[in-house]
């Protein structure tokens, strides 16, 4: 495997594009358009930079890096790749509709991954000619910072494709740990119900978004508060996984608070916006 393309140059492409760019793979990074991909382009060379300042890797490991990533704007400039990870928006029909284009554009060796947080494997492998070459790769945000790449298997994904696909996330550095196709997978699955539990409980007065946030930091030794933390996920991101959680279980556990909805609603996405939970 020598060549990777991205599809999204957004905070997880662009992420995915960066370690896949270090660990000397040439990278084809596509958007829909030049601004965004100039952005990604951007956010990419920075985060390097950032990281030769602190001695976490050299100038020669960041220049032949950035030499290594091509920013493209069409899906045809992707035929050469020996794997395609899309990391796109969060919704099904974009992504169903960017896997349906690849089938005209992929050889019989091409292997197929997407960045899904919550979205079925079988479903996206099932728009595909060889589903056996599908697989889900869940990078961690920010990917150039965290080890773990969650491995999803569809029903169909061959050990061939599973194998080479581990290979891969431990050259970049990572740790891949490999689960079953099922709603939200493992990560989400447990972390988006806790987050929207911690929701409810400021919307019902329980305790203010400090006083959850520091329980939860000091009492269960988690780095980040989870209001927090859904501010940097994006509450509209949480909101679509827990709807995709209710949708597929139905079951109304995973039903979304009414605060998360409303927030999103009026704007307030997080980070991203400048205020969710907290002011950024």
């Amino acid at each position: 495997m020598k060549t990777i393309g991205v599809i999204g140059s957004g905070t997880m492409g662009n992420g995915i594009a960066h370690v896949s760019a270090l660990s000397g793979y040439k990278v084809f990074l596509m958007d829909i358009n030049e601004i965004l991909l100039d952005k990604g382009l951007q956010k990419i060379k920075s985060n390097m930079e950032r990281q030769f300042s602190k001695d976490k890797i050299s100038k020669d490991d960041m220049e032949n890096a950035l030499n290594n990533i091509t920013g493209i704007t069409n899906l045809e400039s992707l035929v050469s790749c020996d794997l395609i990870i899309e990391a796109a928006t969060e919704d099904v029909e974009i992504k169903k509709n960017i896997f349906q284009s690849l089938q005209n554009i992929c050889n019989e060796e091409t292997i197929l991954a997407s960045n899904t947080s919550s979205i079925s494997i079988d479903l996206m492998a099932s728009i595909t000619n060889l589903p056996e070459n599908f697989i889900g790769m869940h990078f961690m945000n920010p990917v150039p910072v965290m080890k773990l790449v969650e491995i999803i298997k569809g029903s169909k994904t061959s050990k061939k494709t599973e194998d080479k696909i581990i290979k891969l996330a431990k050259k970049m550095g990572k740790i891949p740990v490999v689960c079953n196709n099922s709603p939200g997978f493992v990560a989400n699955r447990i972390l988006i119900p806790m987050i929207n539990e911690a929701i409810l409980a400021y919307e019902e007065g329980v305790a203010s978004v400090e006083s959850i946030d520091k329980i939860m930091t000091l009492g269960m030794n988690h780095p980040m508060g989870p209001l927090k933390l859904a501010d940097f996920i994006g509450l509209d991101v949480v909101l679509n996984i827990c709807k995709i959680l209710h949708k597929d279980f139905k079951d109304d556990k995973y039903r979304p608070s009414s605060l998360l909805v409303k927030m999103v609603e009026s704007g307030k996405l997080g980070f991203k916006t400048g205020e969710g939970f907290y002011k950024h």
